[in-house]
Formats: C-alpha cells, structure tokens, sequence
C-alpha cells in the first residue's frame, strides 16, 4: 500500500491577460507548479521572462532596517505629510493603483507622472491641438489593406503581427492574406512584415529626423501639388509619389507609429504630419493612426487621470485642485530642478526599470526583484497584477480595459492597497 502523499498537480490557467506590454494579449496559457509559473501556449519572450520572475522573501524596509508592512506605511504617510510638494511617479501599475495614486495625490497635493510620459505626451500634444483619427486592433485586423510603419517595425510588441497583421480571415470581405506593408524609416527589421504567402514589405529608408519632412512631401503628393525636386533624403520622389497613390486607392490605410521610439527633437511635429495626412485622405477613402505604447501601466495611467482630473498625466494637485502642463511637470523636470521634497516611484511590473535618485525623501513601491541601485527611505515590495493579484488594464489603443486574473498565492500586497492605507494614515 503506497502511503506517500498524492503531489499536487500543476494548475492550469487559461484566457490569461499577460501585462507586460500594453498589447495585454489575452490568450495565455499558463501553468502554476508551486507558485512558479510557466507560460505553456500564447506567449512571447516578455510574457516568458515576466511570468517566470519568482517570488522572493522580500520584507518592507525603512531605510535599510526591516520593519513590518504597517510600520513602512506610517513612514510613507509622514513622509508625505511632512512635504509641501511631492512627486509621485512611476505609476507602473493597474486601474486600482493608478486610482489610489490621484488619490492620494489631492490629498497631498502632488504632481502626478508616469514613468513613459515622455512617448505619451508626444500623442497628447497632436490630439490637443489639432485632433486625430484613430483606430483599433481589431479594426486593422479586419478592414486594413494597407499598413504603413512609420518609425517603428512594431519589434518591441512580440505579438502584434501574429494577432493583428498576419491573421488568415477578417470578418468582413477585405483580402487580408495579400494586405501591403510598407516600412518608412532608418534600421527597422521588416522580416516580420513577410506574409504566409510569401509577399515581401516595401521598404523606404530615410533618418527619423526626416520621417516628418517624408509624410510631408506625400501630403503634397497626395493633394496633387508638384515639387521641383526629384530626391528627398535620398528617396526617390518616384517612390513617394507611387506610395502617395498607393494610399489614395487603400480601402483601409493605417498609419503605425510608436511615440516612444520617435527620439527626435519635436518628435510631436511629426506626429502631426502623420494625423494630417490621415485627416485629408478621410476625404477620399477610410484612414485613420493607430500608435504603440503604453507599456508599464501607462496606457492605464493615462486614461484614469483623465477620467479623474479631466487631464491626461503630468498634472499638479498643489493648488487644491489638478493643473496640466506636460513640460513644466514632468519628472525629469522637478527632480532636476528640485521643485520637489519628496518622491514616491510606483513599479509593481517590471523588474529593469530603476527608480530615479533623488537627495529627497524617496518612497519606492516595486515588485521585489527590482535593483534599485540605493537604499530609498522606504521600500515596500508589491505584487504584479495579473500574477499575484486580481486587477484591471488598459490596451494600448484604449478602447477596451482588460481583466488580470491572479496566478499564484503571494504575501505581497497591491499597489492599490499600500496606497490606501497610506492614505487612511495621513
């Protein structure tokens, strides 16, 4: 008679939200064994690493000491009580903790920033200013028969081909197995523009700093204006005028940038010319941008704070009430020019990014595998949602918020719930 007990089978989570990039594929298959975890269909190489990342005996810490979760808490709460304009940055993290994070900053009147604000205020700028047309995942895998990456090839969204791009039927009648892709821009992989059958991508090569100047010129195409030139940063005028046609006859163009890859100066101007081009087509055919980003909460961060405080990120609540300025409040800015005494950095998500260092109280909220690179005031490790913790996301075309289920047992707390505590004690 075998007296040993039975092991305890793996378990098996499927529809898991994966939220380690804004893409928040859906579709995962994942295997809990003993609390490690271990992607078995679905994945991609981020989604491997991030559900892999073990579980550490992490305590929190005030400065350097270990003391108990209440104990860093109170020290957060005086902390922040103690300053007269707080920074809390960051904000990787889920609907809840974004929530909690607005709050607990109109209780402590802070500036509010996301740790990606530099690629999403580049969007915000162009859709203040002068509007956008703009479409989604699903819209480009069942209508677009002509895509055009424009600074970007989309490698750092593992999935996006697979899911949107090179899919065998739509919904509709559009011929998406034979759609054109087309790459504009300078050291872009277009291998993974290759459909099944074989149909290789255009590609045109020109500096990201000419990227703008380029759509501008097929704008002018497109109107039907002539320029007494026959090269543009070394592209044939030829080549703009034929994809000018090109665009003209798409029943379903989309232009593809990623904001946070665009390390140009005003990188917001050429933005613009890719929505006012879109703009103009609309008269003729059906076009409209569709934009990567959003990775760490950030997609999530943005919509919350507009929801909240009426703005997008990068607001102040020192006045008692939220005021927006995208350049003035920015993290890089109030640290370097020391407009704050006090920094709170939320990261529950990743585990790369580092908290940016500060001779100001800091208060630091991130899973507990991430290497800080200095001993803050206080440290509270956090779980990730969608692993050890229940949560919501916002996709990075913003038009669905996701559900993140949790995957294993964890001591460690929410984002949200460190937040509100804090905020219980101030």
């Amino acid at each position: 008679m075998n007296t040993e007990p039975a092991k305890k089978r793996p378990a098996i989570s499927r529809e898991v939200t994966c939220p380690y990039c804004s893409l928040l594929c859906d579709d995962l298959v994942v295997q809990n064994s003993a609390g490690t975890l271990t992607v078995e269909e679905n994945g991609c190489h981020l989604a491997s690493q991030g559900f892999a990342t073990a579980t550490v005996n992490s305590t929190p810490r005030i400065r350097g000491k270990t003391v108990s979760l209440d104990e860093a808490i109170d020290e957060s709460a005086r902390i922040l009580k103690r300053s007269k304009l707080p920074l809390i940055t960051g904000l990787g993290t889920d609907v809840a903790g974004v929530r909690a994070a607005l709050e607990l900053a109109e209780k402590s009147g802070a500036i509010v920033d996301h740790m990606h604000n530099h690629g999403i205020v580049k969007n915000s700028l162009v859709l203040q200013d002068l509007g956008w047309i703009m479409t989604t995942m699903s819209e480009i895998r069942n209508r677009a028969d002509l895509i055009i990456f424009a600074g970007t090839d989309a490698g750092n969204y593992p999935r996006f081909y697979e899911r949107v791009i090179h899919n065998d039927k739509s919904l509709f009648k559009t011929n998406v197995r034979n759609r054109d892709i087309i790459y504009i821009g300078d050291e872009l992989d277009p291998r993974a523009g290759k459909n099944k059958a074989g149909k290789r991508p255009t590609v045109i090569n020109c500096k990201p700093e000419n990227i703008g100047e380029v759509f501008s010129v097929i704008h002018t195409m497109i109107v039907g204006d002539q320029l007494d030139t026959d090269v543009i940063h070394g592209i044939k005028l030829k080549t703009l005028v034929d994809l000018a046609e090109r665009m003209k006859q798409a029943s379903y163009g989309v232009i593809v940038w990623a904001p946070g890859e665009l390390n140009i100066p005003h990188a917001e101007l050429t933005i613009q010319n890719f929505c006012e081009v879109i703009k103009y087509l609309t008269r003729k055919t059906r076009f409209a941008g569709f934009s990567l980003g959003g990775n760490d909460g950030g997609t999530t961060a943005m919509n919350v704070s507009a929801w909240q405080s009426g703005y997008p990120l990068r607001i102040s609540y020192h006045k008692g009430y939220p005021e927006y300025d995208p350049h003035i409040y920015s993290t890089n800015n109030v640290l370097k020019n020391r407009r704050v005494d006090a920094m709170l950095w939320v990261s529950s998500i990743s585990t790369d990014i580092r908290p940016p260092r500060a001779d100001i109280p800091s208060i630091i909220l991130a899973n507990p595998q991430t290497r800080i690179g200095y001993r803050p005031d206080v440290f509270i490790p956090v779980g990730t949602p969608g692993v050890d913790h229940k949560g919501h996301m916002f996709r990075t075309d913003s038009v669905v918020s996701l559900p993140l289920k949790q995957l294993r047992e964890s001591v460690l707390p929410s984002v949200a719930r460190v937040l509100r505590n804090t905020l219980d004690n101030m």
